[in-house]
């Protein structure tokens, strides 16, 4: 009877190292239980959306017609800079181009 005690020692005590090291190796953390908050529990792609804007499309269109106007003089001021004589509102022009097309380019893209 020592020697079947004895030889099974060592499958038990193998056993026990298995059991053991896959214990350590994985650690499950129980889930926490979700909010009670109505707000957050949102789905998430409600959560990303947000509010939609308004377009003011009369508003676009001003700026627009702004935009379209300025720009038709800048050829004209061009050609006046190649023969020395550079308009001095030529840069100011430049510059309310690049705000009003920033500020379209902004409303315009959802």
């Amino acid at each position: 009877m020592k020697r079947s005690a004895t030889r099974s020692f060592p499958i038990v005590l193998g056993l026990f190292a298995i059991m053991a090291a896959s214990q350590t190796n994985s650690h499950h953390f129980p889930t926490p239980p979700e909010s009670m908050d109505p707000q957050s529990r949102q789905k998430p792609d409600e959560a990303q959306t947000g509010p939609t804007r308004r377009i003011d499309y009369a508003q676009v269109q001003k700026e627009a017609a702004d935009l379209a106007r300025t720009a038709q003089t800048i050829p004209a001021d061009v050609a006046s800079a190649r023969s020395g004589m550079l308009p001095k509102d030529v840069i100011e022009k430049l510059k309310q181009i690049e705000k009003l097309s920033k500020h379209l380019r902004s409303e315009l893209n959802p």
